[in-house]
């Protein structure tokens, strides 16, 4: 993990890897938030002020937008390290992923669905453990920080899905199955990022897409969409601006998550994507003046609880600590002497 962590990293220009480790995160989160928050508005006036519900091939049109921005980033087929055949995987969950979640909201409302891709973080770290090339192994304060956040946003989301449901058993299976795939996605690109360090962003979403457009043609195919999207969006041509400027926005979210997941690993993004969809939500309660009940707040306190417990420290430096000094007090005579004076000279030296 090491050689990941000092891998030369940049987001869209701007150098993260000459920064503090704060600062990458909150680059990172900002592009992702700004992204996505542009996603989501995007998407409810698509589907529901416009009752577009064409998932396939929006995530097809998004795929094209993609290409043409990475190749305006000066990206080239030479600059990939990694086998093709790695990306033929990792496509198809993520085009698979992309498709159901972009299809359920025409069975779910918005709220409902992000309630369930709420749980996202739980399966991604149960994963992680699973994964070749990972093996993570979370302590019990990220579980139970992770838990907190979930339990949070569900009660925010059912208070406001008490007033407006619109479930659907089509629409929980379609969100279900997106769920799963997301589980295996975050760790396989942070298990590619780890194994292979000189892995870029831009590699990453360039193979991801070239590779998965294909598989988003028979779906469209088969269930007519290709012929319903392109009869109704011919005739409302503006959607295909809506579409290109929600697609330039989830592209820096995009590339944000990637630098996320590169440097900071699977589950932690998982929590950053979390608390996303709790921004979003507490945002149209503040922009839209809704009322919030008392299920609001009890949601919106649990949330808290569970960000602040993830930005506690572990006291790792204690426990390397309390470890060396066990292993020192079992030396003797000069080998012990010289090991103690070598760590006390560690030990008083600045951190950098």
């Amino acid at each position: 993990m090491k050689n990941n962590e000092e891998q030369a990293r940049s987001l869209l220009g701007v150098s993260l890897s000459t920064r503090p480790k704060w600062q990458q995160f909150l680059l990172c989160s900002s592009g992702f938030f700004f992204g996505y928050l542009v996603n989501g508005v995007c998407e409810e006036y698509v589907y529901n002020r416009l009752q577009f519900s064409y998932g396939w091939y929006f995530t097809f049109v998004q795929g094209w937008v993609y290409l043409g921005l990475i190749y305006l980033q000066g990206f080239t087929i030479k600059q990939i390290v990694n086998p093709w055949k790695t990306y033929v995987k990792l496509s198809v969950v993520l085009m698979g992923s992309h498709g159901l979640t972009k299809g359920s909201l025409a069975f779910l409302n918005y709220p409902a669905q992000i309630m369930f891709k709420s749980t996202k973080v739980l399966p991604v770290m149960i994963m992680g453990a699973f994964i070749p090339g990972l093996r993570r192994k979370y302590p019990p304060q990220e579980y139970i920080s992770a838990f907190l956040l979930v339990v949070g946003l569900i009660l925010f989301t059912l208070a406001d899905a008490n007033t407006s449901p619109n479930f659907s058993i089509i629409g929980v299976l379609m969100v279900s199955g997106a769920l799963v795939m997301d589980s295996f996605l975050g760790n396989f690109q942070e298990a590619i990022f780890t194994m292979n360090p000189d892995t870029t962003q831009m590699e990453m979403l360039f193979c991801s897409t070239v590779v998965g457009l294909p598989f988003l043609i028979p779906p469209m195919i088969l269930t007519g969409e290709l012929f319903k999207a392109w009869s109704s969006c011919s005739k409302h041509p503006y959607v295909y601006g809506v579409l290109v400027f929600e697609a330039m926005a989830t592209f820096i979210g995009q590339v944000s998550v990637l630098s996320l997941i590169a440097i900071f690993g699977a589950a932690t993004t998982a929590m950053v994507t979390t608390a996303r969809k709790a921004v979003t939500l507490l945002l149209s309660y503040l922009i839209f003046t809704k009322p919030l009940t008392e299920q609001h707040c009890t949601g919106l306190i649990l949330m808290s609880m569970g960000i602040v417990l993830k930005m506690l420290p572990e006291n790792k430096p204690m426990q390397i600590r309390a470890s060396k000094i066990k292993e020192l007090s079992s030396l003797s005579g000069e080998e012990n002497t010289r090991n103690r004076t070598e760590y006390n000279e560690e030990e008083q030296r600045p951190l950098v």
